[in-house]
């Protein structure tokens, strides 16, 4: 009796197991589609392809990931390892609609805000008005030299080992004053 019982459980186990895999798809009365292991619903069998897992790497027993004001150590993997996205991707200066005066001639430092900390294999460029400006470089400062007067729109991107745009900022729109032969008598500079 003993060795009838344990049967019969094993094989509803083995059932049960094989019964939580099967997925059934239907369609509720406003239309929306459901994914339930219910096959009492009518729906159809689907079929799923089986999840890619990524094992987190190991550390040392007794070692807790390193925190700093609350992030974790996101961007402070090695070479090589998978991208992982930066917590923020910003310019700092100059500000939104922020303008260049006639005495700065069209030169502009231009300061990233990137948080955690740029990793060595990735790169920025610089873009103004939608035109790489500068190359890629692992930096989060740049100088613009002799911008001609007007507005200028600032982005930067961010790109990983391979190339590939990962991140790209928010616009940032810059006015450029410059000296000009058809003001003589500039508003910027009253001894003139």
């Amino acid at each position: 009796m003993n060795k009838a019982l344990a049967v019969l459980v094993l094989g509803m186990s083995v059932s049960l197991a094989a019964h939580a895999q099967t997925i059934y798809r239907t369609i509720d009365a406003q239309g929306n589609v459901v994914f339930t292991d219910n096959p009492e619903g009518g729906g159809e069998e689907v079929t799923l392809d089986p999840l890619t897992v990524v094992p987190s790497p190991s550390e040392p027993a007794g070692m807790a990931p390193e925190v700093q004001g609350g992030q974790g150590s996101v961007g402070t993997a090695s070479p090589g390892q998978p991208f992982m996205p930066y917590d923020s991707f910003s310019i700092l200066s100059p500000g939104q609609e922020e303008t260049l005066p006639t005495g700065a001639a069209g030169n502009v430092q231009v300061t990233l805000g990137i948080q955690p900390d740029l990793r060595e294999d990735h790169r920025v460029r610089l873009l103004v008005d939608g035109r790489i400006s500068q190359s890629a470089m692992n930096t989060d400062t740049f100088l613009l030299n002799n911008l001609p007067r007007g507005e200028h729109v600032l982005q930067a991107e961010l790109l990983d080992a391979s190339g590939a745009v990962r991140h790209r900022t928010s616009p940032v729109t810059l006015y450029v004053q410059r000296a000009s032969v058809n003001l003589p008598q500039n508003p910027n500079s009253p001894g003139s």
